[in-house]
């Protein structure tokens, strides 16, 4: 699918409207610490802050992207809002409805509405069941009986993800990767949910295959009218599938902006530097300056994070406002958010502010 598709309403809202005025999803301070215990009393030292307050929504229809460096908490925010993990504060709405601290019995009926999607297809598969099975769990599990009986369903779903239906009695390891990622997505969609999760659905497969995956999600939305929240670390990938793109550092969001505005004109000097080490295929900018940002030093501890904006450890244009005050996430445009002091492409929020000692440094231009 072409990113023209992609942005055209006709294409991509068969079912459910993005210009709906309630969000299907909303998360409000959403934090996630991990405790750290020592010694025999077990006593917590301090914390893991994986997820350390994010505000955004998703719109019903919509591919919302998430993108960051590893380790910057997209697969714990993905786990949190499916509620596969109790949030440590914030709320997670899902139409309208507060799921935030929802127990087993609570979430049952949620669970048709709300389904993930792995990022290991070897290891999330049970190597003991046939793909029956594995395909047929949901149902099951929710006392669901589809018309005309359960292995017919089954194998109408490996056929809609591109799968033999005859192959119905084999087992997990009789399959590709690539394969076993799209026997992975019959079964999170074999209850038709409105919400899909997909944690680095394609960062495992081969390149080759990473397409074929990518595009079928595309396809299966087009047709069930989903709506996804994919996370990726590969920035093709999430510029191929996503409407609008949330970039993450160190447990918080830095940016949030519709696909061409985050391309176009990046605000936020992180995925500034993100969209630098993007390759470009072209062998006339061979021996040409590539305009690449090398940042320099490593990613901060997600348990003593910086003080201040996380990324002025990093930054080229960090100032002493920004290493003794968060930037909160403002739209300083229609659509585009960014949580910075000094943003690119746009008017600076703090002039006139002395530079951090050594900012300057923090950063080198490469050539290829």
């Amino acid at each position: 699918m072409t990113d023209t598709q992609k942005t055209d309403p006709a294409v991509t809202l068969p079912a459910q409207a993005t210009d709906s005025p309630e969000p299907l999803l909303k998360v409000t301070g959403l934090t996630k610490h991990f405790p750290i215990t020592k010694g025999l009393l077990r006593r917590q030292s301090g914390a893991v802050k994986a997820v350390d307050g994010l505000d955004f929504d998703v719109r019903r229809g919509e591919t919302l992207g998430i993108v960051g460096e590893s380790g910057c908490g997209k697969s714990t925010m993905g786990r949190l809002i499916t509620r596969l993990l109790e949030p440590t504060g914030g709320t997670i709405e899902f139409e309208g409805k507060d799921i935030t601290h929802l127990g087993v019995a609570g979430m049952r009926p949620l669970r048709r509405d709300v389904q993930m999607i792995f990022q290991d297809p070897y290891g999330s598969l049970n190597p003991r069941h046939t793909v029956g099975t594995i395909v047929s769990a949901p149902f099951k599990l929710q006392n669901v009986t589809p018309e005309g009986g359960l292995k017919a369903e089954v194998q109408r779903l490996l056929s809609l993800v591109g799968l033999n239906p005859e192959h119905y009695n084999r087992y997990p390891h009789e399959f590709s990767g690539g394969q076993r990622q799209r026997i992975g997505i019959a079964r999170a969609l074999a209850l038709k949910p409105k919400l899909v999760v997909a944690d680095e659905p394609v960062s495992a497969l081969d390149v080759s295959i990473q397409a074929q995956v990518v595009n079928l999600l595309d396809d299966l939305q087009e047709e069930l009218g989903l709506t996804y929240v994919i996370i990726a670390h590969d920035l093709s990938v999430i510029r191929h599938v996503s409407d609008r793109i949330a970039v993450m550092y160190l447990g918080k969001i830095v940016e949030l902006a519709d696909n061409k505005s985050l391309y176009g004109e990046p605000m936020h000097p992180y995925t500034a530097a993100l969209m630098s080490a993007v390759p470009v295929p072209d062998p006339r900018r061979r021996g040409a300056k590539s305009g690449r940002i090398l940042l320099k030093g490593d990613v901060p501890s997600p348990i003593s994070p910086p003080s201040g904006c996380r990324f002025h450890t990093r930054c080229w244009k960090a100032t002493q406002i920004c290493a003794t005050q968060e930037p909160p996430l403002l739209a300083l445009k229609t659509g585009h958010q960014v949580a910075c002091h000094h943003p690119e492409n746009a008017p600076d929020q703090a002039p006139g502010d002395k530079p951090l000692p050594g900012a300057a440094d923090a950063v080198t231009t490469a050539s290829e």
